[in-house]
């Protein structure tokens, strides 16, 4: 019996707002539904009654002391295993935090960054090649081979971040054959120490991911703008600004969704396209870019930390100013220096 065909139309209305894109499907059930966390149930063992006493004092049940008073330092600790206690830490946590609370993305190429996103609590650290453009000193990605990524890579690793750690594939990886595309991400895996890799593309690369995947590669898909094709493009845009390029990111995230990507990046799409696909599509909608109505956010760190040369995106919200406090105490350490004030 011929497999019926999925239904990836929009609304032919030349608006590509929410209500214009359809997710419709019709199709097999072809795409695997992505595990959801079991909601833990309320304890319903009685409460241990209080042991009274004079202020300050503790008293034993048992063997066991009850302080009085809990130290803010204690409080500390308490509060920020609360907070890190649903990051993700595989591929599984980070899909079943879809629907629950934003997931928080940031990119690290060092285990300096690496360990300061990690201690952050973000859910994930992407070794983008961003680096080419953030720290080696490139105009665009495209420079970066598999030599940069598997080096950046091991260095966060080497940091042991307690989060998902995905490496990019570099420019040119997707387009040779199936073999070469396993090799590479393979190697981001093994020498790397990369838990996932993301790609770059939509239908064009869905096959290809889909086998990936049935291998045990674990894959972070990427629409809208590609920075590996932005000479094709002719330079940095918003995309889905007219129906058709919102009907045809809808396509490409439905073809990454039946290929098996655990989450998508949504890079410079329309706010109101990006939103209504974070509904329609079963993996986490990450956006870096495109409004906030995706599953989670992720920024380039260097971008957000004020450390780069040039200017940021026009969203990327500055957080630090770490060019001017460098330069700051670059500056001064000269000076001393010069006028023999240091050593002292």
């Amino acid at each position: 019996m011929p497999e019926e065909e999925t239904d990836t139309s929009i609304s032919s209305q030349k608006d590509p707002s929410p209500g214009n894109v359809k997710a419709k499907r019709t199709g097999p059930a072809r795409r695997k539904k992505l595990s959801q966390q079991e909601s833990k149930k309320p304890s319903t063992a009685p409460k241990e009654r209080s042991v009274g006493g004079p202020r300050g004092a503790e008293k034993k049940l048992g063997d066991q002391k009850l302080p009085r008073k809990t130290t803010s330092k204690a409080r500390k600790v308490s509060d920020e295993k609360t907070a890190f206690e649903d990051r993700a830490r595989n591929v599984k946590d980070l899909t079943a935090l879809k629907a629950k609370r934003p997931i928080v993305g940031l990119t690290a190429y060092d285990a300096v960054l690496g360990k300061l996103v990690c201690d952050a609590g973000a859910d994930f650290i992407l070794v983008g090649d961003s680096v080419g453009t953030t720290l080696l000193g490139h105009k665009t990605t495209i420079p970066v081979d598999m030599t940069d990524m598997i080096r950046h890579t091991a260095a966060v690793r080497r940091a042991q971040p307690d989060c998902l750690l995905v490496a990019d594939l570099p420019f040119g990886e997707a387009s040779f054959s199936f073999d070469r595309l396993l090799d590479s991400a393979r190697r981001l895996m093994q020498e790397g120490g990369a838990d996932a890799v993301k790609i770059e593309g939509g239908r064009d690369v869905a096959d290809d991911i889909e086998k990936l995947v049935a291998t045990g590669v674990p894959v972070l898909g990427h629409i809208g703008l590609l920075p590996q094709t932005v000479k094709a493009i002719g330079g940095y845009r918003k995309f889905g600004q007219d129906q058709q390029e919102a009907e045809d990111l809808y396509t490409d995230a439905i073809a990454l969704e039946e290929a098996g990507c655990f989450a998508v990046i949504a890079e410079m799409m329309e706010a109101e396209v990006a939103r209504e696909l974070s509904k329609q599509i079963l993996p986490p909608l990450i956006g870096i870019g495109s409004g906030a109505g995706c599953d989670g956010q992720i920024l380039v760190s260097t971008d957000l930390l004020g450390y780069n040369v040039g200017k940021p995106p026009s969203f990327v919200k500055t957080y630090a100013n770490l060019n001017q406090i460098i330069s700051k105490a670059l500056s001064q350490y000269v000076s001393e220096v010069r006028e023999k004030k240091f050593p002292g």
